[in-house]
């Protein structure tokens, strides 16, 4: 149930999914240049995030002797996730003043929060403070948790609230329709 590719590792998958899905419709939905970009870049990241929850599959639909062009399945895994990574960081720098706007439109406890939840996770991955059997159970439901507080901000964050203010207090310019 708490194993690498059991129930609560399938709802990390569907929790994800819907919070890319979610970052998705405000890069097409954002009225702001650079808002479009940030919310591309959230996609990017969010992918990247269910990857490693689904690290597990390439180990059994990929053949451990698979050569593509001379490069083992892990070159190019590590090759595109670089990519994706790069691309990502590039446009969360293109998009600095949007990125930070939405950084301080948070509230502080919600960073508190997941900070420490973070912490437990990594608690109980490593099984530091918890037993080996108990951590691997801690890990998967603070990840969980984590994942769902993200989908919830998502879902009740005001993209045309939210552009309108930073379109008023800083001016960026609106893409032209």
């Amino acid at each position: 149930m708490f194993t690498e590719n059991g129930i609560v590792e399938n709802a990390s998958i569907i929790i994800l999914t819907l919070c890319l899905l979610r970052c998705a419709q405000y890069a097409v939905q954002s009225r702001v240049k650079q808002g479009t970009y940030f919310w591309l870049a959230s996609v990017l990241v969010f992918f990247t995030v269910m990857r490693r929850e689904l690290s597990y599959l390439s180990d059994t639909l990929v053949p451990s002797d698979f050569i593509f062009l001379s490069q083992s399945y892990d070159w190019w895994e590590d090759s595109v996730l670089l990519g994706i990574y790069v691309i990502a960081i590039s446009l969360l720098i293109y998009s600095w003043r949007y990125f930070w706007a939405v950084l301080k439109n948070t509230a502080l406890s919600l960073y508190i929060g997941v900070a420490v939840l973070a912490l437990i996770q990594y608690m109980g991955e490593n099984a530091i403070v918890f037993p080996e059997t108990l951590g691997g159970m801690v890990e998967e439901i603070s990840e969980d948790i984590i994942y769902s507080i993200a989908l919830i901000y998502l879902w009740v964050f005001n993209l045309a609230y939210f552009e309108a203010q930073l379109t008023y207090k800083l001016g960026v310019e609106l893409k032209a329709e």
